[in-house]
């Protein structure tokens, strides 16, 4: 089933069929004629904690996921182990990034060898940050990463590239935003923070959009 580009996939993976939706702006006929690029890249988007109600249907997720798709990326996002369609048991991250790595050949398979840009919101932050550092030890770093209130300190999420975004609520009382600083430091990572947002960006998801649309705009002008 289409509409507006979107498709809803089963994906046979390691534990069971996975639940994929892909938003295609290659499926827009008016696309080019509005000037914009058709499928500029691959957008993944992973969710956040599947055992406290994260799904690929969270409001940052989908904030994520209009943002990327209106700057012309295939937008895929999947339901971890347990979640909706998707078969098999929480996996504490590990299983999690087989999966993804797995959706991600099969994107490429399906659209050809797109940039990919790897997005996640809290444990789906953690998740990513696996997911580019498996890449990139392949030898085939992807486009950029996006993590978006990384769960550091509840997961260990691993050392990001140069180049990274990562955005964090300011009043953020389920990773604090002094464990983030803390983690990036070392790193010399910039962080943008979004002045009073929690964790869930409840009010400030627009000033989200807004940071992400500039970071998609920035990296076209490289």
């Amino acid at each position: 089933m289409k509409a507006n580009g979107l498709q809803r996939l089963l994906i046979d993976g390691p534990a069971g069929a996975l639940e994929t939706v892909v938003n295609d702006p290659g499926d827009l006929a008016d696309r080019p004629l509005r000037g914009q690029a058709v499928r500029r890249g691959l957008a993944l988007i992973a969710h956040p904690h599947p055992l406290f109600g994260g799904t690929l249907d969270n409001k940052v997720v989908q904030t994520l996921a209009k943002t990327f798709f209106a700057q012309g990326y295939v937008v895929v996002r999947m339901n971890f182990r347990g979640v909706g369609a998707s078969e098999g048991a929480h996996d504490n991250g590990a299983g999690e990034t087989e999966d993804w790595l797995l959706v991600a050949r099969e994107m490429q398979s399906r659209f050809g060898p797109l940039p990919l840009l790897l997005a996640g919101f809290s444990f789906g932050a953690y998740v990513q940050s696996r997911v580019a550092a498996r890449l990139r030890d392949a030898g085939t770093p992807v486009e950029r990463l996006i993590l978006v209130a990384p769960a550091v300190g509840r997961f260990e999420v691993e050392p990001a590239a140069q180049g990274t975004l990562v955005v964090h609520g300011e009043e953020d009382d389920v990773v604090p935003l002094a464990g983030v600083l803390a983690w990036a430091r070392p790193q010399r990572l910039p962080i943008v923070v979004v002045p009073g947002a929690g964790h869930f960006f409840h009010g400030n998801l627009v000033e989200l959009q807004r940071i992400i649309q500039h970071s998609c705009s920035c990296l076209e002008a490289q």
